[in-house]
Parts: structure tokens; C-alpha cells; sequence
């Protein structure tokens, strides 16, 4: 009799030990599937609204959120085969178009997340307007030994960079565009005001650089760099059942360009976590319509 009430109690004793493993294992795996790849590409604007999203989903939604820093052509795949959950620097109709065009089918597009975005070649302001106002002017020879034979471009996968050199083409200049990055790109800018030298570089708004130093873009008489662009959030398929809340969050999401550029400009002070978490208790209602999708209340 002793045996045997010892074999139930030991078998007990082992059943409940299994129970909660399998309960803390199972508790384990939903916390790790409750988790998010974002998608991000080095460009100030595209830096301040992921991290800006990212913050929101973490902070209210219990999701863990990963950021991907990709290649803007390795993003849009990446959302189409489904190893990323989302990004949010599509640029359309323009700019992208021939990175969306291939994956359109296999995506969800969820419209835009602000609006009047534009690229273009800049110059510092201090740079004579009557030697340099349009691209078309470029094609002067004493132009083009001023500025070295060289535009500074940014990242080489970029829509910008394309367009560029398709600029250069259609305007028929014998100019070396520069890959380099967006922070190289900015840096190699500010030291150039440093010493007040002329440059053009690639560029787009919105910017940090603009509220910064004192800039123009150049004329662009056949548009070959487009005219205001829209940037989207595309999710993968699927993410609405897997994880509604943030598939709704991103629908819902817009912010007024001027906004974002004050989250940028306030970054460039303090750090892009600061200016997030900034804005994020300077706008509670807008907040609040993003997360929950009620409208009402006041900034």
C-alpha cells in the first residue's frame, strides 16, 4: 500500500512539474510570437517614424519590435516573402515605382503616412543663383570645374540615386555621381559650408538639413526627378490575423509633415528616441486615434 501511494504521489509530483513546464514554455512561446520586424533605411526621415512607430507598439500594444536596417530594395522583398512584418518608407507614385511594380501583388499597401515629400539637387544658398539655378546649368564648363565634376548622391540602392543618374543622362552632363550614404552625404555638406565651398547633393524633404543650413533646390525644367511624392506603409500578408493590432496601427497612421520635421530637427539636438518620446507626450489625442481609433480630445 505504501508503494503504491508513493508511485502516485511520485507520478503526481511529475505530472505537475510537466504541467507547469508546459505552462511556462507555452506562456514563453506567445511572448515570442508577439513580436514585429520593421523594416528601416539610414535616412532621417525614414529613422524618426519607424522608431516613432516602434515606440507606440511596444509601449502600448506588447509586441517586441525588431528593426531590420536594410537596403531600400532589400525592404520591399523582404515584406513581399514575409521576413519582414512591415516598412514605412515607400515612396510612390515616383520614386519607387520600380521597386513596387515587382512585388505589388504580394503586399498589402496601406496608404500613405504623409504627404508632399519631394526630391531633388540642392546648392547652399551662398552659391551664386546667375551661375547656378537649374541642373540645365550643370552643363557650363566653368560650372562644372567649380564643383569638381561631382554631384554627392547617398545609398546606391536608393530611387534617388536612380533618378539622379538618369538625370545626368537625360541633361547630358559629365558628372561622377558619389554613392556614399545619408549621413556621408550630410556630412560631406556641412564641411563644405564650413568653408563655404560650392556643392550639389542629392536630396529630399523632408530633411533635417533644411532647417539647419541655408539651402535651394535646383530648377529641374524636365522633371526627371518626379513632383511630390507620397511615402507609404506596406505590410505583408497576413499581418492583420497574425497581428491585428499593429496591422491597425499602421492603417491608421499619418503624420503632418511639418510634425515630422520637428521630430527631426529635435533629433538632431537630442537623439531620435528623445524627440519620439517628445512628441509622443506633446500629442495625446493624435496618439491616441493611432492606437485605438478613437477621435476626440485635444493636444
Amino acid at each position: 500500500m505504501e508503494k503504491r501511494v508513493l508511485h502516485r504521489t511520485r507520478t503526481f509530483a511529475t505530472a505537475t512539474a510537466l504541467s507547469l513546464s508546459l505552462a511556462v514554455l507555452s506562456t514563453a512561446a506567445n511572448a515570442a510570437d508577439k513580436q514585429v520586424n520593421i523594416g528601416w533605411t539610414a535616412w532621417s526621415d525614414a529613422e524618426a517614424v519607424t522608431k516613432l512607430v516602434a515606440k507606440l507598439i511596444e509601449d502600448n500594444l506588447g509586441y517586441d519590435v525588431e528593426l531590420t536596417l536594410a537596403d531600400i530594395a532589400v525592404q520591399y522583398q523582404g515584406v513581399a516573402n514575409g521576413d519582414l512584418d512591415a516598412m514605412l518608407m515607400a515612396w510612390l507614385p515616383e520614386t519607387h515605382a520600380d521597386y513596387y511594380g515587382k512585388v505589388a501583388g504580394q503586399l498589402v499597401d496601406l496608404g500613405p503616412i504623409y504627404t508632399n515629400a519631394k526630391l531633388g539637387w540642392v546648392v547652399p544658398n551662398y552659391v551664386p543663383q546667375d551661375q547656378i539655378a537649374s541642373i540645365e546649368d550643370l552643363s557650363k564648363p566653368e560650372v562644372k570645374e567649380m564643383l569638381g565634376g561631382q554631384i554627392q548622391g547617398i545609398d546606391p540602392g536608393a530611387g534617388l540615386m536612380r533618378l539622379s543618374q538618369q538625370a545626368i543622362e537625360e541633361y547630358g552632363l559629365d558628372y561622377e555621381l558619389v554613392s556614399s550614404s545619408g549621413a556621408a552625404m550630410t556630412a560631406a555638406l556641412a564641411r563644405a559650408i564650413s568653408r563655404e565651398e560650392p556643392i550639389v547633393v542629392t536630396s529630399w524633404n523632408p530633411h533635417w538639413m533644411f532647417g539647419a543650413y541655408d539651402l535651394r533646390y535646383l530648377d529641374d525644367p524636365k522633371g526627371v526627378l518626379g513632383g511630390p511624392e507620397r511615402i507609404h506603409a506596406l505590410a505583408r500578408k497576413g499581418l492583420d490575423v497574425d497581428a491585428p493590432e499593429v496591422f491597425d496601427l499602421l492603417s491608421r497612421f499619418y503624420i503632418p509633415l511639418a510634425e515630422l520635421e520637428a521630430i527631426m530637427a529635435e533629433a538632431e539636438q537630442t537623439s531620435y528616441e528623445d524627440a519620439v518620446a517628445k512628441y509622443i507626450e506633446a500629442n495625446p489625442a493624435r496618439v491616441n486615434y493611432w492606437l485605438t481609433g478613437e477621435i476626440g480630445g485635444t493636444n
